[in-house]
């Protein structure tokens, strides 16, 4: 047994890993359209499933890390953009608002009311109304 654990860990030496938010999604993507796949009668979803499947593989024995980790920093920001909305409509304690300069969303304590807010991103100051 450590015979084989050591030639695996050199076989994966310089390899990705993949033990990112978007392979875990990616594995998740795979499980569920599995489970879609198999209570319907959609067969393209298995092609589809086997794609997500297959990038991740691809992902994991990856020795070009740069491009990997940078696939990973795309995902993040477009999920964090996805999410957003998300969070702020579960949100119940902050107002969130977009600053007119640089368009950053600001969060800012819910209370009723006129305020002048600083963005904290350009330093400009403007008025909002909660």
């Amino acid at each position: 047994m450590k015979k084989f654990k050591d030639k695996l860990i050199r076989f994966m030496y310089g390899r990705y890993g993949g033990n990112d938010a978007l392979s875990k999604t990616l594995l998740w993507g795979y499980f569920i359209i599995l489970i879609v796949g198999a209570l319907t009668d959609w067969d393209w979803l298995w092609y589809v499933g086997f794609l997500a499947l297959a990038w991740n593989i691809f992902r994991m024995f990856s020795r070009n890390i740069a491009a990997r980790q940078k696939e990973n920093a795309v995902f993040l920001s477009l999920r964090r953009k996805i999410a957003l909305p998300f969070k702020a409509m579960l949100d119940r304690k902050h107002a969130y608002r977009t600053c007119p300069h640089c368009k950053a969303t600001v969060r800012l304590p819910r209370k009723k009311g006129r305020h002048t807010v600083c963005c904290p991103k350009c330093r400009e100051d403007f008025k909002v109304k909660i």
